[in-house]
Parts: C-alpha cells; structure tokens; sequence
C-alpha cells in the first residue's frame, strides 16, 4: 500500500482525496494547508492526520505525495518533495515562471525520483481514443486539429490576479493536449486575445477572451479556442482533420435525451464544471501515476510535458503582446 500526503486543501485538493483514497493501492495518509479549518475537513472525511508540510516530507513511511497548493509553491514543493525520495504528482503549472520551471526541471532529474505533471485531460477516455484513433492511422495524417475549451463562467477576480493569466491558467491545459494529440511541439504560435465579459478581467491585466493559431514544421496547423464564459455550461470539443477523414471528441451532456417533436429537436446542455466532466480522468489520471510508482511504468506525463507546455504559454503570452507570430525556439 502506497500512503500518500496531500499538500493543499482546496477545491482540486479535494477531488485528488477521493481518488487517493478510492485506489486500492493508495491510502491518504495526511493533510497540509496553511487554511487548517479545509485540511481538518478533508482529514475527517477521509480518516487521515494533518499535518505540516515538512512533517509529512520528513516522514519515512510516506511514500508519495500530490502537491495541489498555490501555484506559485509548485517548483519549490516539487525540490523539496523529491530530495526527500517522494514520488511526485504535481498539478500543473510546474511554475508561473519559465527559468525558474526549468531550474526546478534540472535538480529534479538529479534525483531520479518520478515526478508527474497533472494534465489530467490527457486521460479523458474520449481524447485518449481520439489520439489512439490517430496513432492507428485511422484518418491518415493529421492536418488541422481545433480545440474548444470555454468555461461556464470566469472565476473570482482574485483568483484571477494570482492564476498567471488565461495562457498559463486555462489554456496550458489545451497546449499540453495539442502536444499530446499531434505528438510534438508547433514550430510557431500566434496569439490574439481580449477582455470583454468581465471589466474587472482586463483591470487585472488580463484577457478573458483568446484564440491561438499553431503550425508545425510539416505544414499542419492547431487552434486553440478559450473563453471564460458558455452561458450554456463547459464547453470542451476537439476536432482533427486528417488526410483520410475526420475525429471529432463532443461535449460530455448531462444527459443523453433526446425529445424531437413538431417544434423541433431538443436535448440536454454540457456538464456545468470540470468536477462532472472530468472526473473520470482525474481518477484514470491517479491511476497511472500508481502504475508509475508501485510497477516503475513509464511516466505518462513528464517534467518535459509541463516544461513545453509553460513554454507554449509564454510564447502565446509574447505574441499577443507585441503582435506577431512568435518562433517556439525564441523561448
């Protein structure tokens, strides 16, 4: 049995609990937040201890650990996690900052512990056969791939101020995947981007609202679609285009009825959050990283995935700011 500490607390920090502690390999040993009334909630809901966060670093009989705390304390955990021989899964981003991301990236391969970066998208059944569909040659080669990504609803705008932007936020969660999708990194990246659901959005300094434009050195092309706001619910669709025919993973309904009548057709709206969507994933997600730790698996998504993913980011970041198309390699 793998006993693992939880650092963090929060929202996402709550769904990694049940998952630790449904697997039955895994057992959630302990607890760490500097908001001790959230920790105390998990911890009684799940039987485990809390406590600080080098306590359970110091603890020998802890196996692993899952670092969902603030982004900014992402790289500093994953140092200190790995120099005390944990296994590492580590929500996304690595960091908010790209030289510090690799700087953490390079002491941590110095210790040969496996770490594991949180896109946990790329265990969504529906994307993961539509990229299985592709590798079996199903549509040919793949030509031009379109990711929709839109949230119910923005978040608060103090969460807003501390997320590092809709580029590092929301959206490297659509760049891992087309890296994921294409099975390797785009050549350029263009990106335009407004603020125009929430005022207070671009008071923070940033945009609510993006599209960005990838080509590969091959000729093939990606688009990535973001918004903060689908009045109608989580709005999460990819498409790919290949030379021999279409893949096309839909939206995930709240339900599969279906009611046609004289007046038309009419059937249910997308799940509302990532918590129904993707819950699915968030548990296949656990259980890969269990197959990582107790069968020495490959690791399905490395520091280099979370890396080039950030780098993405920075280079959409760069081009939406100066207004031109942005080489990968400048970053």
């Amino acid at each position: 049995m793998i006993k693992v500490g939880l650092l963090g607390a929060g929202r996402i920090a709550t769904v990694h609990a049940t998952t630790i502690s449904n697997h039955p390999l895994s057992n959630l040993a302990a607890v760490a937040d500097i908001n001790n009334t959230a920790a105390l909630k998990i911890a009684d809901r799940y039987g485990c201890e809390v406590k600080e966060i080098e306590e359970i670093l110091r603890d020998q009989s802890i196996n692993a650990v899952l670092i969902a705390t603030s982004t900014n304390t992402h790289s500093d955990l994953l140092v200190r996690a790995t120099a005390a021989g944990k296994a590492v899964l580590c929500e996304k981003p690595v960091d908010l900052d790209l030289a510090r991301a690799r700087e953490c990236q390079s002491q941590i391969e110095k210790t040969g512990i496996p770490v594991m970066i949180g896109f946990n998208r790329r265990f969504d059944p529906n994307f993961s056969a539509l990229q299985n569909a592709l590798v079996g040659g199903e549509i040919g080669k793949p030509e031009l791939l379109s990711i929709t990504s839109f949230d119910p609803a923005p978040p608060p705008i103090e969460y807003v101020k501390s997320s590092g932007g809709l580029f590092k936020d929301m959206m490297i969660h659509d760049f891992d995947m087309a890296n994921f999708i294409m099975g390797e990194i785009p050549k350029t990246i263009s990106a335009f981007g407004t603020s125009i659901i929430n005022p207070d959005i671009k008071e923070a300094g940033d945009i609510d609202t993006a599209l960005v434009t990838m080509q590969y050195a091959d000729g093939k092309l990606a688009i990535i679609k973001n918004s903060r706001r689908a009045s109608y619910g989580y709005d999460q669709r990819l498409e790919l285009l290949g030379s021999e025919g279409l893949l096309q993973a839909q939206n995930m309904s709240e339900n599969t009825i279906v009611k046609s009548t004289e007046n038309g057709v009419l059937g249910a709206k997308p799940t509302y959050f990532f918590l129904e969507r993707y819950m699915t994933a968030f548990i296949a997600e656990w259980g890969a990283f269990m197959n990582v730790v107790t069968e020495n698996k490959t690791i399905p998504v490395t520091m280099d995935d979370g890396v080039m993913a950030l780098a993405m980011a920075e280079a959409a970041a760069k081009s939406l700011s100066n207004g031109a198309l942005v080489h990968l390699s400048e970053i």
